[in-house]
């Protein structure tokens, strides 16, 4: 018979991953959802698409540098605190922006949307990683699809919000019930209180022998590699997430009717919608696929695969149709970076310290994002065309690099793991 006070009851982890998976749901429209305010706001105050733009890239700066010090907190005061503090955060950040008349203002509610989204997303994904050690890629990914999907619920109703009773009223009523569901939700998650069991079959993947510190992670050249390749995907995929409405406008197809497989919408509102589902779908996918063909195998196929949908909407992206499809494709493998890089980086750093070592490292979606206020002003002087150019470029040259570097780095600094741990053993075993 199982004893229930030194093991883990089968039924934990799943609950955990569900309550993380709601939470990040509803941090999804503080990045997701916001291209749908940037015009509102720039007919109400005529700030400029820059201008508002930068209130995005403070958030992604705040949401994601400072994960590593929430990080910090969730390893010494556990994560209900902490979430509960991100609950907090978010639903101040959209009223704060509901009020909102001046740019200051605007920005001082990115802060708190940063502040409290990275509370969120780091304490959920690093939750994750420490329940299922064995199956890191599908965890992230489902924790992550939260992320990813959870705006697709609501776009919708946003956009209905906001054309019938303007962006202010959506703003404050949808970052009320946010943060209340967070709220809820925070109050049921912990970490694992006991060593979790390896399955029946445990899945053939080069894993660490070592739990390294974060002040020894920040040492290894293959932290650095992995945080390069990051940056490089992240830029592409934010800008997009960010610009897609304006992009939409641009190219003249923001308004026009679309109808999939019975669905009809407006271009830009179907490929929002879609653009969630398949991100949000993508991100347990991918994440499974990884546990089974590798970390950079997968990587390849889904940076490969990004590459190629970016050329397409350069070149066929005045059509609806391809924009919406393409678009959503696009999503489908971007989201992928948020399951598979955490995997990775437990795999290769280990699960004692999963959640600050991960946490480091989605500070390089951080970094990406000071590249999207750059894209703005590539594309106001050369064309969308010429931004599309560069993010093929990045996801191109990322795929290459998992493969041909990354592969070859990473098992070899694992193999080191290994002998660092028969050191580490054979000094700390007492002599007979």
């Amino acid at each position: 018979m199982q004893d229930n006070s030194t093991t883990t009851r089968s039924w934990e982890p799943w609950f955990q991953l569900a309550c993380g998976v709601i939470c990040m749901a509803m941090i999804a429209n503080l990045q997701y959802g916001w291209t749908l305010f940037v015009d509102p706001i720039d007919q109400a105050h005529g700030w400029g698409r820059a201008a508002i733009q930068t209130a995005f890239t403070i958030f992604v700066l705040t949401e994601t540098w400072l994960v590593p010090v929430e990080a910090w907190f969730v390893d010494r005061y556990g994560p209900r605190i902490v979430l509960t503090f991100g609950a907090v955060m978010i639903a101040l950040a959209w009223i704060i922006n509901s009020y909102a008349t001046s740019l200051a203002m605007l920005y001082v509610g990115a802060v708190c949307g940063g502040v409290g989204a990275g509370s969120v997303y780091g304490t959920c994904v690093g939750n994750a990683l420490k329940w299922f050690p064995y199956r890191r890629g599908l965890a992230a990914g489902a924790t992550a699809a939260g992320f990813g999907a959870g705006a697709a619920l609501t776009v919708v109703p946003i956009a209905h919000t906001i054309a019938n009773s303007g962006y202010q009223t959506a703003f404050f009523w949808f970052g009320i019930g946010q943060g209340i569901v967070v709220l809820i939700a925070a109050q049921f998650l912990y970490p694992p209180k006991f060593k979790i069991a390896a399955p029946k079959k445990v899945l053939d993947l080069p894993q660490s022998k070592v739990d390294y510190q974060p002040s020894q992670t920040v040492t290894k050249p293959v932290f650095w590699l992995l945080y390069l390749m990051f940056v490089m995907v992240a830029s592409g995929g934010l800008m997009a997430a960010a610009q897609i409405g304006p992009i939409a406008h641009d190219l003249g197809v923001a308004k026009t009717p679309v109808s999939i497989l019975g669905i009809s919408a407006a271009a830009l509102t179907l490929a929002i919608s879609l653009d969630r589902i398949f991100d949000g779908f993508g991100r347990p996918i991918f994440g499974y696929v990884s546990d089974h063909i590798g970390r950079e195998n997968t990587m390849f196929i889904a940076f490969g695969t990004a590459a190629c949908m970016l050329l397409i909407l350069a070149f066929h992206g005045a059509n609806p149709y391809v924009f919406v499809i393409a678009t959503a494709c696009f999503f489908g493998v971007f989201g992928e970076i948020y399951s598979l890089f955490p995997a990775t980086c437990g795999d290769t750093f280990g699960s004692r310290f999963a959640t600050t070592n991960a946490g480091m490292l989605y500070t390089a979606k951080g970094t990406a994002a000071l590249l999207v206020p750059f894209a703005s002003i590539v594309a106001a002087a050369y064309g969308w065309y010429a931004v599309f150019a560069i993010a093929v470029g990045l996801n191109a040259t990322a795929a290459l690099i998992a493969l041909l570097v990354l592969k070859p780095v990473r098992r070899a600094f694992i193999a080191r793991s290994a002998d660092e741990a028969q050191v580490l053993s054979a000094a700390t075993t007492p002599a007979e």
